[in-house]
């Protein structure tokens, strides 16, 4: 029996990396589509992915990459014309009458969110949805696990974990689990059509939680550092993250703080998708530590560590609110962060009638 074949977007990214390597050790022909040639992709293509490179801006792209396939993975980058790149794709997905799309979604989506990227991905479930042909399968996750990792070099050579989180709570989902939900549902998409599921880690942490588990991993202290949020982005920028992503992180961080994460969490939904149970986030650490080249602790990293933080200090600020004025992006009468808002609290909380039963929060482990 010929197995289907299968369009991953956004291969090269955090899920659609394991989405791909996933499906191909199951043996499923994967056409994986990303936006250059490089390391990421040739490891890709070592592993048995067939590459497209591509633009889902572009519809002639997106409709060579869904050329003889049969199901997708579908991924909005987290950049500019995320809806655009949302309505090519479903457009083509529909001309080619694909058996399923599975989505990736976002936990904050909502339509007055103040967050332009988060209002765009709630439309885009939208359009998704209404392709008459194309059944979907959504995924929601919240705050990734991967994350927390963009702070290893200070975490492993300063004992500083420096983030804007508050206190806020959160069940890190691993990019291994929310492929593994992702992929359950490409090999066998009949009983989640047109199911939301939200994956999580199995239990609720806070920031020293987080730092604790460093120092577990490390065998030296870690201290958590509330960092205010202007120091994130000159840290971001210096990371060489596009500004767009900025300012929308800075929305995301702001929800953080409120607990918005924590609503519902953690939940079932890999365990009932999978058969398997989430990593816990220990386990994540160490696969993170174990690979990372920061984590050595000699005098060439320390002089790396010191020299990031040198090129962080003198990276200018990123003013959110000049950034959003100086691209037009468009102004809403009303906005609410997810926290704040009655109505995504309403669809958002265990037993407000969601229509995903795997939203229903677990009890923490112990």
């Amino acid at each position: 029996m010929t197995l289907p074949r299968i369009l991953v977007t956004g291969a090269a990214g955090n899920t659609g990396f394991q989405t791909t390597q996933q499906l191909l050790e199951k043996g499923f022909p994967v056409r994986a589509l990303v936006r250059r040639v490089d390391a990421r992709s040739d490891a890709l293509k070592a592993l048995g992915a067939e590459i497209q490179v591509g633009n889902l801006q572009d519809m002639d792209d997106v409709r060579q990459a869904l050329r003889d396939v049969q199901r997708a993975y579908f991924c909005a980058p987290l950049l500019r014309g995320g809806l655009s790149a949302s309505a090519i794709f479903a457009s083509a997905a529909q001309e080619q009458r694909l058996e399923v799309v599975v989505a990736l979604s976002q936990w904050l989506a909502d339509p007055l969110h103040p967050s332009i990227h988060t209002r765009e991905t709630w439309l885009s479930d939208k359009m998704l949805s209404w392709m008459p042909d194309v059944d979907v399968v959504t995924v929601n996750p919240g705050w990734f696990a991967d994350n927390y990792m963009a702070a290893l070099e200070p975490i492993a050579q300063f004992g500083m974990m420096p983030m804007p989180l508050g206190e806020g709570m959160n069940a890190p989902p691993s990019n291994e689990d929310i492929a593994r939900v992702i992929v359950a549902a490409l090999v066998h998409p009949a009983p989640h059509i047109g199911k939301t599921y939200r994956p999580t880690g199995p239990a609720l942490l806070s920031p020293e939680d987080i730092a604790a588990t460093y120092a577990k991993v490390l065998g030296r202290p870690v201290r958590y550092v509330n960092a205010p949020v202007g120091m994130f982005t000159k840290v971001a920028r210096a990371l060489n993250f596009p500004d767009f992503t900025i300012a929308q992180v800075l929305w995301y961080l702001d929800d953080y703080q409120r607990n918005a994460f924590a609503v519902g969490a953690p939940t079932q939904a890999v365990l009932e998708v999978t058969g398997q149970r989430p990593e816990d986030f220990e386990t994540i650490v160490r696969r993170y530590v174990g690979t990372s080249p920061y984590v050595q602790r000699d005098m060439g990293a320390r002089l790396r560590a010191l020299g990031s933080m040198a090129k962080i200090l003198l990276t200018p600020a990123l003013d959110p609110a000049r950034f959003a004025r100086s691209n037009d992006f468009p102004r809403l009468t009303q906005t609410a962060l997810a926290a704040d808002s009655a109505q995504w609290l309403a669809t958002h909380t265990p037993g407000s009638g969601l229509p995903a039963v795997h939203l229903v929060a677990t009890p923490l482990a112990q």
